[in-house]
């Protein structure tokens, strides 16, 4: 009971202390709030994840149209991916065809679309319709008559479209679909991710923690003198410690309620922002009861805590303060103690094996002592650095003094920034360290080719259509298209014979001397072309591709009743080469044959391959060749060649970090201002006082610079050598060593620009309060 008199006592004070009370309760309630928001922000993180899942997984064919054959029915539609690029965005969709009158529908469309109709996202209907979509609307000339609702997509801002066919078959590519709904449990992420994964929680929330304590303690200077008065009228030192908690406790009540505001306005704008071409539905930034039932908790409770942890430090007489500074020293050797525990403990957990399952609790207990023992350690140096310096410039000495004769506020405010730096270095040399096991070589060539299409089996006139069209569009500098196909050795076809099989290549010579070592070539050659280095494989070629003998071109005879024959006879004089690597990476062997050899038009099957180059100083090249390849055939692929290849789970995860980082870097800046703005405030009438005195307000101005600079300049060297340390630790235990040290110069930039941001900020509440109303007192 008389913790809760006492409490309440102090709800009454922060509630009726005037104008300066309301001052230092709102600022209390406002840091709070933004740490709470940012709180249950992160904890709805696995909702929105799950739920942006589960919409993925409804909209995907059932597992079992990729496993078996699925047979026609009144309900089966033939489908075929049409996804495509447009200006770095990606657009996904399908080409679909009902092979009944009772099709099935995907999520979040409500009538299968009819043959040129198209059922598209929101996202893709504005961008269909705006300026900047008209080299798109080029390559999905469709009539859009519905529009896709919020259960078919995995966000608000993608670009999806469902088009409807009359053309589409088996033959050209359509895949038959039973159903929708894919019940195949995701890829569970690797141990070396899951180690990412634990270190970026720990880095981005433990600013927010550091944040919501030193929020609470807004306004402590004027609260400490109220106390005194109290203290004069009889309460004894526990009373008044009490009270200071139920004066955090009401300030932090309103946090949470500010906190839970924010959140929930926030929560209906975040379907309108998009960073790194990612967005969420604001139904899915839910946390789960718990965890929001455990921020209600643990956010007054631990603002009573730090208060009355804080008050020991603190002496409060009748006849005034006397805080615990100057004649006693902070202690060096407990806070040296924090972080080298947390290395010990991270050290101890040993390394991090392929196979076995990661213990999450040591490296988040080890990561976060060594965080906020880098916290703990930055007073102690900040005071010990700002009591050697003397003399200098007049804001200079401002500045110091101010320092030195209270560095507890000013450690507070960047203690946020150097946990958050310590952290983003550690995961940065992480990435570093661990990024080529998640990067393989894709043995593509960009610089021979840009572009890589293949479409389904067509009919060799349109596949050599193909390759004319490509070499006709705008900005394309050269082809190499052919049409493949495979062919057999003529004979009769049982049950328990293998029949010999080889594929055959028809192109231009350009296009044959990029595919194999060819060192002369004219219109009417053919060439036998042999693996490097395979002997069996060059005999197998050698039992289809028999010079001067009939080849059948049809290769489904045999196995298909209606199959017709069709035979040409591979020249005599066939030269027989060896393959070499075109610009994709691959080697093709088998036959090869110019136009003037074997016409495409009479293979009766066929798949058109380009590899296109092209000017990349034509404005959308990539479009126009994109626009081709839609007009020739909806389905036909365009991939881009990388000499490199991202793992999805990586990039998933790296994506997943900007986006908080880009969360906590706002929370730190506006850490640091709100204090930075409570700190002049509880200077009003000391710098009324200096403007009277004459001192110019240049001169004040520069002196709030140094006053922030000189604390976060020291931690940012702490957390340069903290980050350090801790990545070098964590790249040990996954058994990798660290590839680059200087990774912390974009965050010592970030520190600094954040000192000018700042300053900037509060220049115009430092202009306000020089004034000389502010020598008025009651």
């Amino acid at each position: 009971m008389t913790w809760l008199r006492d409490l309440g006592l102090g709800i009454r004070f922060a509630a009726a202390g005037g104008r300066e009370g309301w001052a230092r309760t709102a600022l209390t309630a406002v840091g709070v709030g933004l740490g709470v928001a940012l709180l249950l922000a992160a904890a709805s993180v696995p909702h929105l994840l799950a739920e942006r899942s589960s919409r993925d997984q409804a909209r995907e064919e059932v597992s079992a149209s990729r496993n078996a054959d699925v047979p026609k029915s009144d309900t089966t539609v033939l489908r075929i991916n049409a996804g495509t690029e447009y200006r770095g965005l990606t657009v996904e969709g399908f080409l679909m065809r009902a092979e009944g009158s009772h099709p099935v529908v995907p999520p979040g469309v409500d009538a299968f679309p009819g043959a040129g109709e198209m059922a598209a996202s929101p996202a893709l209907r504005e961008l269909l319709a705006s300026p900047e979509g008209a080299l798109l609307k080029e390559r999905l000339p469709y009539r859009i008559t519905s529009t896709i609702a919020d259960p078919g997509l995995r966000s608000p801002h993608e670009l999806y479209f469902y088009v409807g066919s009359d053309s589409l078959t088996p033959a050209t590519g359509g895949h038959r679909l039973a159903g929708y709904g894919d019940d195949t449990p995701n890829e569970p992420l690797t141990p070396v991710l899951v180690v990412l994964v634990i270190l970026i929680c720990v880095v981005l929330l433990a600013p927010v923690a550091i944040f919501i304590a030193t929020a609470v303690r807004f306004g402590g200077d004027r609260r400490d003198r109220r106390l005194a008065a109290l203290r004069l009228v009889g309460t004894d030192i526990r009373t008044t410690r009490r009270i200071a908690a139920g004066e955090a406790l009401f300030g932090s009540l309103l946090g949470l309620l500010a906190g839970l505001a924010f959140f929930l306005v926030g929560r209906r704008f975040i379907g309108h922002i998009e960073l790194w071409n990612h967005s969420a539905f604001p139904s899915d930034l839910t946390p789960a009861l718990w965890q929001a039932a455990l921020i209600a908790v643990a956010v007054p409770l631990s603002a009573v805590l730090v208060t009355l942890v804080a008050m020991r430090a603190v002496a409060v007489e009748p006849l005034g303060v006397m805080r615990d500074t100057g004649s006693r020293r902070r202690r060096l050797w407990w806070r040296l103690l924090v972080p080298a525990l947390g290395l010990a403990v991270l050290g101890l957990t040993g390394r991090v094996e392929e196979d076995t399952p990661v213990d999450p609790y040591p490296i988040a207990a080890g990561a976060v002592l060594v965080l906020f023992g880098l916290a703990l350690l930055l007073p102690w140096l900040i005071e010990a650095c700002v009591g050697r310096l003397r003399g200098g410039p007049l804001p200079w000495q401002l500045a110091v003094r101010r320092l030195q004769l209270n560095s507890g506020a000013a450690s507070r405010a960047v203690s946020g920034i150097t946990v958050a730096v310590a952290g983003a270095v550690a995961l940065q040399m992480l990435f570093a360290a661990v990024g080529d096991e998640f990067e393989t070589m894709t043995g593509q060539d960009p610089s021979r080719a840009q572009f890589h299409t293949f479409s389904e089996k067509v009919t060799g006139d349109a596949a050599a259509r193909t390759i004319e069209e490509f070499r006709a569009t705008e900005g394309v500098e050269r082809v190499i298209g052919t049409v493949e196909t495979y062919v057999t050795k003529p004979g009769t076809y049982g049950e328990d014979e293998v029949t010999p099989t080889t594929s055959l290549t028809v192109g231009d010579c350009a296009t044959l001397k990029e595919l194999a070592e060819i060192r002369s070539c004219k219109e009417g050659d053919a060439f036998v072309v042999h693996p490097r280095g395979d002997k069996e494989m060059s005999d197998w070629v050698d039992e289809t591709a028999r010079k001067g003998e009939e080849i059948e071109l049809n290769s489904s005879i045999g196995w298909d009743p209606g199959a017709e024959s069709v035979r040409w006879t591979l020249p005599a004089d066939a030269a027989t080469v060896t393959t070499s690597r075109d610009p994709i990476g691959e080697e093709h062997w088998g036959i090869m044959a110019t136009v003037g050899a074997v016409d495409p038009r009479i293979l009766p099957s066929a798949q058109t391959v380009a590899q296109i180059k092209v000017d990349e100083g034509v404005k959308d090249v990539s479009e126009y060749v994109r626009n081709t390849a839609a007009g020739i055939d909806p389905g036909m692929r365009v991939a881009t060649l990388a000499s490199t290849e991202r793992d999805r789970q990586y990039a998933s995860v790296q994506t997943g970090l900007r986006l908080g980082a880009a969360a906590t870097l706002l929370l730190i800046a506006a850490s640091m201002l709100i204090s930075q703005l409570e700190q002049l405030r509880e200077r009003k009438r000391l710098l009324s006082v200096l403007v009277a005195f004459g001192t110019r307000r240049v001169t004040l101005g520069w002196s709030v610079l140094w006053q922030t600079a000189l604390p976060v300049v020291i931690g940012l060297l702490v957390a340069i050598a903290g980050g350090l340390g801790l990545g070098a630790v964590m790249t040990w235990m996954l058994a990798k060593s660290v590839t680059q040290w200087w990774l912390f110069l974009p965050m010592a930039g970030a520190g600094g620009a954040l000192i000018l941001a700042v300053t900037l900020l509060s220049l115009p509440l430092l202009w306000h309060l020089m004034r000389p109303d502010g020598l008025r007192t009651e």
